[in-house]
């Protein structure tokens, strides 16, 4: 599904395979609660600013604000090592090669592999923040709860929303020389908070020498100042019934934080 330093409150898991390779970062309990980003795939919209626009999220407030098993459909199950999640697919430089004419758009291909790899597609929260994760059989999903500031959030979301032009199709390659395709699609969202965007990815190479795909969907979802993002897959195909489940319950639960 290392490189930074551990976040507390998150919990995803993942059993996407035992092909697929998860490294693992220490996680604390009650120092901090830290979470960054996740992704989804709707247009981007701004609607009218909720009435909870101008609350400030506290670290016991993003904790509030994070979902439970009871919010998703089907069977997930709530874990307690999701800040460990890393998923080996992830991992590759970008082939510049593949982008003839617009060379730049290849550093944002290479932005989005590690942003996910790392779980900061929105960036760092400049404040409170809290994560947890879910695992279904050979799938997972990560969902965080952040404060990031509007213009900081907005300018993620239209980077989000340029991706599937920019990369639509790309290869990485890993240390071993390995070569991976990548495809970037727009996915809807339901319509919650004051903007989204989603996205799904899916990367197809190999793990321990047999062929494997992963297929992520990812929703972003700003609520004011604040941001709600899920990134929910595995080898066993799409999640966005239950990243739609997540949007929902969670950027209501933010919204009651808020208020």
């Amino acid at each position: 599904m290392t490189r930074r330093p551990s976040r507390p409150a998150r919990v995803l898991a993942p059993a996407l395979a035992a092909t697929v390779l998860l490294t693992c970062a220490a996680c604390s309990d009650d120092d901090k609660d830290a979470g960054a980003s996740a992704i989804g795939a709707s247009p981007l919209a701004a609607d009218s600013p909720t009435a909870s626009a101008a609350a400030r999220l506290t670290e016991a407030g993003a904790r509030q604000a994070l979902i439970t098993e009871t919010d998703l459909e089907d069977d997930w199950t709530q874990v307690e090592d999701a800040a460990t999640w890393r998923d080996s697919l992830l991992v590759g430089k970008v082939d510049v090669a593949d982008f003839l004419t617009a060379k730049a758009d290849a550093a944002d291909c290479q932005k989005l592999l590690d942003g996910l790899y790392s779980d900061t597609l929105l960036g760092e929260p400049s404040g409170a923040s809290a994560l947890t994760g879910f695992k279904e059989e050979d799938s997972r999903l990560l969902y965080q709860v952040g404060a990031y500031g509007q213009a900081g959030l907005d300018a993620s979301l239209a980077w989000l929303k340029s991706l599937p032009a920019k990369c639509d199709q790309f290869t990485a390659v890993d240390s071993a020389g390995d070569r991976r395709t990548v495809q970037v699609t727009e996915a809807s969202l339901p319509e919650e908070g004051d903007a989204r965007q989603g996205l799904r990815v899916t990367v197809q190479g190999t793990s321990g020498g047999t062929p494997a795909t992963l297929t992520l969907d990812v929703a972003a979802v700003r609520v004011g100042t604040d941001a709600i993002t899920v990134t929910a897959g595995g080898l066993d195909g799409d999640e966005d019934d239950s990243v739609e489940d997540a949007v929902r319950a969670g950027t209501k639960r933010l919204d009651d934080v808020l208020s």
